[in-house]
């Protein structure tokens, strides 16, 4: 998966205006509009609805770097509605090979959120050394759920830095999957707990609009030929999930307010854009820590 590189808003307002004077890159920057095919890789594609704006990897790399964050060869790009929103999605495809989905059918979801706990638990050693603030899971946001029938995964965890105690700001990484002959291609949502219960939809109709090419869908994999993940499906559940919970639990917080740079950048608002930039952050939008590095290994390694 990725490597995400975690700079936090205090640092990214310090540098606002050099930013503000780049809006005319994000501005024009190249991207699709709804409705359209978009594809993935040469494994699937997406027929994005309506009302949505595809920027392709080139595109999205741009805008990730513009939030603090670097991307690898699994990033495909970013989906953002076209008008003002508070969520944006990131597509990823993983060439994992292919995974089995026989677990799916008598799963545990109580056991994979204490296997969720455990690897969080794990992962807080590494924080309490980056001085970056250490994470507990609340709970499912929405349990997996996984139809055969189609191949696609939707799981939600819903998690806090330790020791906070308004539940207004617990993040949510709200993650959906479509499981391809070689690989998945995997679409993380970024939306804050308070909108979620509406912001889901639009992750769950993009997942509705994903497929996979003829020759790559899951029916199509071949046992002499194709290569075989070393894990199943409940692993990127538990394992890669923990994972990408690093990115969420950080980026929420105060990529959200970045998010109007990708809505800004599709409407082409470049005078709100400079004056979002240009305000003063109150002391309390300031985070307690200033770089966290996530490391996201590739799923092989999460068995």
């Amino acid at each position: 998966m990725m490597r995400y590189l975690i700079v936090l808003l205090g640092l990214l307002l310090a540098g606002a205006p050099a930013l503000a004077e780049d809006a005319p890159n994000l501005k024009d920057l190249p991207r699709t509009a709804g409705p359209a095919r978009v594809p993935v890789r040469n494994e699937a594609a997406i027929d994005l609805p309506k009302d949505h704006i595809f920027f392709p990897e080139a595109s999205g790399k741009k805008i990730m770097a513009k939030i603090g964050n670097s991307t690898d060869d699994t990033f495909v790009g970013l989906i953002a509605p076209a008008g003002k929103s508070d969520w944006f999605v990131i597509v990823e495809y993983e060439p994992s090979g292919h995974i089995s989905d026989d677990d799916a059918k008598n799963w545990d979801a109580d056991k994979l959120l204490s296997d969720v706990r455990e690897s969080t638990e794990a992962a807080n050693e590494r924080r309490h050394k980056d001085g970056t603030p250490e994470l507990e899971v609340v709970g499912w946001a929405e349990k997996p759920h996984y139809d055969a029938a189609t191949r696609r995964l939707v799981w939600s965890i819903e998690a806090r830095e330790k020791g906070q105690t308004d539940n207004k700001d617990n993040i949510v990484n709200y993650r959906t999957l479509m499981l391809g002959r070689e690989g998945y291609v995997a679409m993380t949502m970024v939306s804050p707990l308070a909108t979620i219960g509406t912001d889901k939809a639009s992750a769950n109709l993009l997942l509705s609009k994903l497929d996979f090419t003829q020759g790559k869908k899951y029916a199509d994999f071949d046992v002499k030929t194709d290569k075989v993940a070393e894990y199943g499906l409940a692993a990127l559940v538990a394992g890669v999930a923990v994972k990408k919970l690093g990115l969420i639990a950080v980026i929420t917080a105060f990529a959200l307010k970045f998010a109007k740079v990708i809505g800004l950048a599709v409407v082409g608002g470049l005078a709100a854009f400079r004056r979002f930039f240009r305000r003063k952050p109150a002391v309390a939008d300031l985070p307690p820590t200033p770089i966290m590095a996530v490391d996201t290994p590739k799923a092989e390694q999460q068995t």
